[in-house]
């Protein structure tokens, strides 16, 4: 009796689901290959222009504070106001993920993309105009206010135009445009006054401003508000009018109808809610931990205080190239690797980067310096008459190589992965949490690296971020599911259910 029943409590119910799981993926598979995918790409660059200036106003502290220090016109900057400088844009990028939390779910993502338009070209033009501190200060708090909100918005909004054939591919594009702008900013800081950089910041919002007002807003976002009309026009436009987007409309829909509208206290204690949750902000959290904003932010100073072989200006410029090979590369494969495979790969990279970076600067720097002025500023660069070193390439290597690890996987795959496992009933608020946790890290680890540098060495912040990288290695095996080739829906009827049919 035992043995008879014994397939049918266990094996038959598993074979059904695996059965059930593989007839929708070939569905979604067939139904990919007959779409027209050019308008969909439109309307992803349109978005993604946010990034490109969300890129761009990061790291532009990072000539300017070089520049300033030498300034004789009335802003020089001391080193506490360079900490300051370099960590208030994360604080506004904070507050826009708070204001991205409720905008999300009412303005709908695409309102809410060009929303950010409006403080990002305000900080711009102050930082251009400056005449004291506390404008490019402001400067650079409205400018992260709209990075926020850019961070949360954009991803939400690409995930849910894109199909499961290309939504790796789309969803990397805000790391590689966040990278774009960050090396154009290191280029043209070679070659432009300060003031002119943030003249120039104005052209990519203004730009992304007008595409996005031809563009169609999310189709989940509309179906969930009840404008289907619209939501099946946004469609036809985005997959192509002779194609069958009339079944993915009726999948979505039905899909939304099981939800209400609004996410309660009672609901959010369900798995199927806080597990999605909390593992994209844990994601969020260790990827600013991991000390991407304080490396990229200081990078010439960096540079600068390793007496690095080339002028700190150049090598940010060539970690801003590799930065953007390494995203592009990682884009191709996403789809066709999987999501787990380039995050393992990431965290080791960064975990072996940091760490030989701790241990070049605790063996050479900090020896040679030892008896010296410790203060971290663009005066310690080395002279042009030091005979070269070649070892003092290391922190050049060490840097690149982070920088590799983080944009194959910790870069956009925490972006992508936020906007694929989020339910579609709390994506709007959890995406803008996910943004919140993100720069509260980030505005304590940018405020506190000079000081911690100034203090303690800067082979100190290089060592917590390489314990950092190991947490986000086993934070990957654990808790982390593979998203590659399935669907939103498919990826909410896991965490709904726990059967690992459908993501398998």
């Amino acid at each position: 009796m035992d043995n008879s029943q014994k397939p049918l409590l266990s094996d038959a119910p598993k074979t059904h689901y695996q059965t059930v799981g593989k007839a929708l993926r070939e569905e979604e598979k067939k139904y990919v290959r007959t779409l027209k995918n050019k308008k969909m790409f439109l309307a992803a660059f349109s978005a993604v222009l946010g990034n490109f200036t969300f890129g761009y106003a990061l790291v532009y502290t990072s000539p300017v504070i070089p520049a300033l220090e030498k300034d004789d016109q009335g802003l020089h900057i001391n080193a506490e106001e360079i900490s300051w400088f370099g960590a208030v844009f994360a604080l506004g990028a904070c507050a826009g993920g708070i204001s991205s939390m409720f905008l999300n779910d009412r303005l709908g993502r695409k309102l809410s993309i060009m929303f950010s338009a409006v403080p990002s070209s305000l900080g711009f033009l102050l930082m251009g105009s400056a005449q004291h501190i506390s404008m490019l200060l402001l400067g650079r708090i409205l400018t992260g206010f709209a990075g926020g909100m850019t961070s949360s918005s954009i991803p939400v909004y690409i995930s849910e135009i894109s199909h499961s054939g290309v939504r790796g591919g789309l969803g990397a594009c805000p790391q590689i445009m966040a990278v774009c702008g960050s090396l154009v900013l290191y280029a043209l800081g070679l070659l432009l006054p300060w003031r002119w950089l943030a003249a120039i910041g104005e052209v990519p919002v203004v730009t992304m401003l007008l595409l996005l007002c031809f563009m169609p807003d999310s189709p989940r976002f509309l179906i969930a508000k009840g404008k289907d009309e619209k939501a099946l026009k946004a469609l036809a436009w985005l997959r192509g009018a002779n194609t069958d987007y009339q079944g993915e409309y009726e999948r979505i829909k039905s899909n939304i109808l099981k939800k209400s509208s609004t996410l309660s206290w009672t609901e959010l204690s369900q798995p199927y809610y806080y597990k999605p949750i909390l593992i994209a902000v844990f994601m969020r959290f260790l990827q600013q931990l991991s000390g991407v904003s304080p490396i990229l932010i200081y990078l010439e100073t960096i540079f600068n205080r390793t007496k690095v072989i080339l002028r700190g200006g150049y090598d940010a410029a060539l970690v801003g190239v590799v930065r953007l090979l390494s995203v592009i590369i990682s884009a191709s494969v996403m789809d066709k690797a999987g999501r787990k495979i380039l995050l393992y790969t990431s965290s080791t990279l960064m975990f072996v980067s940091s760490l030989s970076m701790g241990l070049y600067v605790h063996f050479t720097v900090d020896i040679n310096h030892n008896s010296t002025n410790r203060t971290m500023s663009i005066s310690s660069s080395a002279e042009p008459s030091e005979p070269v070193n070649y070892i003092q390439l290391i922190p050049l290597i060490c840097i690149m190589l982070y920088i590799i690890g983080y944009a194959f996987g910790w870069g956009p795959i925490t972006w992508l992965l936020m906007s694929e496992i989020l339910p579609l009933k709390s994506r709007g608020v959890a995406s803008g949490l996910c943004v919140v946790v993100s720069w509260i890290a980030g505005f304590i680890l940018t405020e506190a690296f000079i000081p911690v540098v100034n203090t303690l060495s800067l082979q100190t912040p290089f060592y917590f971020f390489t314990a950092v990288c190991a947490a986000s290695l086993m934070f990957t095996y654990f808790f982390v599911p593979e998203t590659k080739g399935r669907t939103l829906e498919q990826i909410e009827s896991y965490f709904r259910t726990g059967r690992r049919s459908f993501i398998k």
